[in-house]
């Protein structure tokens, strides 16, 4: 990444994205490794993430066949399908954060310099904020409630990537009516971080 940095720098502007932001005017500033820390970010946590989602999916609808249907049935609901998707899977596990200064949360006393722990996957099966939250509900009205990119200044920078990425692939599996059917093993990361398989199964049955 860093010897693209340079390659971009040196070179006239061009219309990829890392020239784009190299030359914008709010790039110059950023120190090189910063920057190319930001680039693999945006690149690995957009396609890894995505990838474990695209499996999720794959393994959701064979639970839930009926929500496939749904889609089938009104296409529209895809943009929806996406987020409910990225809630039921939630790629990322959790973040840690610092606490800056003394907080008190729900009753809870957080102190200044104590670790805390984000569980996104646990507050997107929050009983009080979807309903049955362990079903995978195409149609759910409040699906972009959901955590798993993080929230505010930290929200995950390559949200909107994975979300092109996963609506491509649900859009393309309806108009080619391609089901992926899970027939083998499915097994999950051992990983207290990711939420994500190491194997799934699966045969595409066309229509």
């Amino acid at each position: 990444m860093y010897k693209l940095w340079q390659q971009r720098l040196n070179a006239p502007p061009a219309p990829d994205l890392l020239s784009r932001l190299i030359h914008s005017e709010e790039m110059p500033e950023m120190d090189p490794m910063e920057f190319s820390a930001n680039m693999s970010l945006l690149i690995v946590g957009a396609v890894d993430t995505t990838r474990n989602t695209m499996s999720g999916i794959a393994e959701g609808f064979h639970r839930f066949p009926k929500e496939r249907a749904k889609l089938e049935a009104d296409p529209s609901l895809i943009p929806n399908a996406v987020q409910e998707c990225i809630r039921f899977v939630t790629p990322v596990a959790h973040m840690r954060r610092t606490a800056q200064e003394d907080y008190e949360l729900d009753g809870q006393t957080i102190k200044k310099g104590d670790k805390v722990i984000l569980w996104y996957k646990s507050a997107n099966r929050d009983e009080t904020v979807f309903d049955d939250p362990y079903a995978l509900k195409v149609d759910r009205e409040n699906a972009r409630r959901h955590v798993a990119f993080g929230y505010g200044v930290h929200r995950c920078v390559g949200a909107r990537l994975a979300e092109l990425q996963l609506r491509t692939l649900i859009e393309e599996m309806i108009r080619l009516d391609i089901r992926p059917r899970v027939t083998g093993k499915v097994e999950r990361l051992e990983n207290v971080f990711i939420n994500g398989f190491s194997k799934v199964e699966v045969t595409l049955d066309p229509a």
